[in-house]
């Protein structure tokens, strides 16, 4: 069984659903896993909020995959651009599985990521 999966269900619900919560405290609305996704990616980009276009959107949730996957060796940096985007290379091939399988391990990964905070 993968760590992810090992972890307790109902833990990782309950876990999920205080992190939502408090980041609702914090910014006004509860967020979802995308809006999740794109404040780790402005976080690891550490440039504040701003502006983005759609496409720097989708390169903030992409990096903060790439981060909060890199915590269990999946991806690693390799550099920082000369405008201070974090690339991030995969190492190895995330587990094939259903997309709810899928889900509940970027979740897992994201509150371990909050964790180290």
């Amino acid at each position: 069984m993968a760590y992810y999966e090992a972890e307790n269900e109902l833990d990782l619900d309950v876990r999920w659903t205080d992190l939502r919560l408090d980041l609702q405290k914090k910014f006004g609305k509860r967020p979802d896993l995308n809006a999740i996704l794109f404040l780790i990616g402005i976080q690891e980009l550490g440039q504040g909020i701003t502006e983005f276009t759609k496409e720097q959107k989708q390169d903030l949730m992409h990096i903060a995959t790439c981060k909060v996957f890199s915590l269990s060796g999946f991806y690693e940096l390799t550099h920082t651009d000369a405008e201070g985007w974090p690339h991030y290379r995969s190492v190895k091939p995330l587990p094939a599985g259903h997309l709810k399988a899928q889900e509940r391990m970027l979740k897992w990964h994201i509150l371990e990521y909050f964790d180290q905070l």
